[in-house]
């Protein structure tokens, strides 16, 4: 036998064929169709198209009138006062509420009995109610006075001169606002967590700076999804005035169809001022959101432009990858 020194080579493999694996080897990935969540859509669909056509071309809405009366002088004086309204009950109520709220989580029993009797009051009765016992406080206080308490008096009005129909209806919406922010601050407060507060406690930091540059940015993300909802019914909330004869928007057009008579397409003005009001509010509320969300998650919630053109792009690569499917058998046909 011949011992030989050289080694054999191993046989060259063949290459994979690229081609025919991206081609007709691996089988195409098809998503999965959702029949039934399609014919769901189609449905919804449907039924919204027939309901914007019934609205649109129901003779009885005028809208010719809706038309007329949207822009008119007395319209928008109404809805300047129900936008007043909103902002001073919604800063009056929250700085109210704010207070209520670190008297409820203070150490002294009284604070808290106190705070919590105040929220229980104003939550227990409506809304109504407390403006119209707002509305009629004079007789039950003639007069109001100022001076030494269980002495003298250096000042007095009547009541009657004191509080108008604003007025009132300021108070009682603040009151009223104040009992429910006051539990919305709370939960805020509460959805900390401790060991933040241990922290800044071991710091040296005092209770007042580590509630107000500490606990409170933490707590307005759990405020303000809540607070939102709180502003928007605030605004519709403020056309019960219109019972102390409060010339905000619904009073505004109920003076105007009640000269009219067109009842339909003057709540309709009333309507579409709401919804553009509470639309542009609720894009207010998603930026405020994101605002606060910085510190809670590594990426911000995509904003709707950023969502669109998300879509945009998905929907531009699925027709170039459709597109190179189909265009892949003619190539490999060709070879």
């Amino acid at each position: 036998m011949v011992m030989s020194s050289e080694v054999t080579p191993a046989p060259a493999t063949k290459p994979p064929n690229r081609v025919g694996a991206l081609g007709k080897d691996v089988p195409r990935i098809v998503p999965r169709r959702h029949l039934g969540r399609w014919l769901t859509a189609a449905l919804a669909l449907l039924l919204f198209v027939m309901v914007l056509n019934s609205v649109v071309r129901n003779r009885a809405f005028q809208w010719d009138v809706v038309g007329r009366y949207f822009t008119t002088a007395a319209v928008l004086d109404g809805l300047l006062l129900s936008l007043w309204l909103t902002a001073v009950v919604m800063v009056l109520g929250f700085l109210l509420g704010t207070v209520l709220a670190v008297m409820r989580l203070s150490a002294n029993a009284v604070l808290r009995t106190l705070s919590w009797g105040y929220v229980w009051i104003f939550r227990s009765t409506p809304l109504l109610v407390q403006l119209l016992f707002w509305f009629n406080i004079g007789a039950l206080y003639p007069t109001l006075g100022l001076g030494i308490p269980f002495g003298p008096q250096f000042i007095t009005v009547k009541t009657v001169n004191l509080l108008g129909p604003t007025l009132t209806a300021v108070i009682g919406l603040t009151l009223h606002e104040s009992a429910y922010a006051a539990e919305v601050v709370r939960g805020g407060i509460l959805s900390v967590d401790s060991g933040q507060t241990e922290a800044a406690q071991a710091l040296g930091l005092g209770r007042r700076r580590t509630l107000r540059r500490i606990v409170v940015p933490q707590a307005m993300r759990s405020i303000v999804p809540t607070a939102g909802n709180m502003l928007i019914g605030t605004l519709k909330g403020t056309s019960i005035v219109s019972v102390l004869a409060v010339h905000d928007l619904l009073y505004s057009v109920q003076l105007i169809y009640n000269q009219t008579y067109q009842v339909i397409p003057l709540l309709m003005v009333a309507t579409l001022w709401y919804i553009a009001v509470t639309t542009v509010l609720s894009a207010g509320q998603f930026y405020v959101e994101r605002y606060y969300a910085r510190g809670n998650s590594r990426a911000l919630p995509p904003t709707p432009m950023q969502r669109l053109r998300g879509h945009l792009t998905a929907v531009r690569h699925r027709l170039s990858a459709a597109t190179a499917a189909d265009a892949r058998p003619a190539i490999g046909g060709d070879r």
